[in-house]
């Protein structure tokens, strides 16, 4: 007796073990379409008033982003971005630039934090169709349209006794973002991963016209990426 129960409990035992391995297999089966990225790192803006940029004399702050990509096929997602970046001018600017800027009743200085919102269809370079079968190593990237909301200080001159006003701005911009990611785990990359926004306006720090270009945001961030499949598919 003692022979055939030893006998029936190891079948049942591997039959038991068969059915959870083809469950596992069959739950990866569906693919998890849905990135949660979270990501922090160094970032800058080029302003009127940012500071020497040919010498890379200016002000490097953080900032931060959470993101929502929904894979739409093998090669393209649309990403849904919000963040925080803080700005500040800097620098050292000649006495024939602070008198240009006098003159023209600019703003000497601007800091303040920037809050912004953008969506971008992007582009995996290495095609995928389960999240179990991306490559170790990817490259994706691509372009969008989003708006920024700053709050900024501001004086007009480099006196320490004077009160700086405060200044808000809503505008739309471009944002150009790429990133090169690497498997981690079934469920996990980490990346690296840098974001130009190119800006409608050369307003963000109360100096227009001094720079060629408007005022733009840019950012560098080590990004963690976690797939998953909403609840109700779980």
């Amino acid at each position: 007796m003692k022979p055939l129960v030893k006998h029936l409990s190891v079948l049942f035992l591997t039959l038991c073990a068969g059915n959870l391995a083809g469950q596992n297999f069959y739950k990866e089966k569906v693919s998890r379409d849905n990135i949660l990225t979270i990501g922090v790192g160094p970032s800058f803006a080029y302003l009127d008033n940012g500071g020497q940029y040919r010498e890379l004399s200016f002000e490097i702050k953080p900032s931060i982003s959470v993101a929502l990509t929904k894979k739409l096929t093998p090669t393209f997602d649309l990403r849904t971005t919000v963040g925080y970046q803080y700005i500040s001018s800097g620098g050292n600017p000649s006495y024939t630039v602070r008198d240009a800027w006098y003159e023209d009743f600019a703003s000497f200085t601007a800091k303040g934090p920037v809050y912004y919102f953008d969506l971008i269809p992007s582009v995996n370079l290495i095609r995928f169709n389960n999240h179990m079968h991306r490559s170790l190593v990817n490259l994706y990237g691509g372009l969008g349209l989003g708006v920024l909301h700053s709050k900024t200080e501001q004086t007009k001159s480099f006196e320490s006794e004077e009160v700086p006003t405060e200044h808000k701005i809503t505008t739309g911009y471009v944002p150009v973002r790429a990133g090169l990611s690497f498997k981690i785990g079934p469920y996990s990359d980490i990346a690296g991963e840098g974001t130009m926004m190119w800006t409608f306006t050369d307003n963000l720090d109360g100096n227009v016209g001094f720079n060629k270009y408007g005022d733009h945001l840019f950012q560098a961030q080590i990004v963690y990426r976690r797939y998953f499949v909403p609840k109700e598919k779980d």
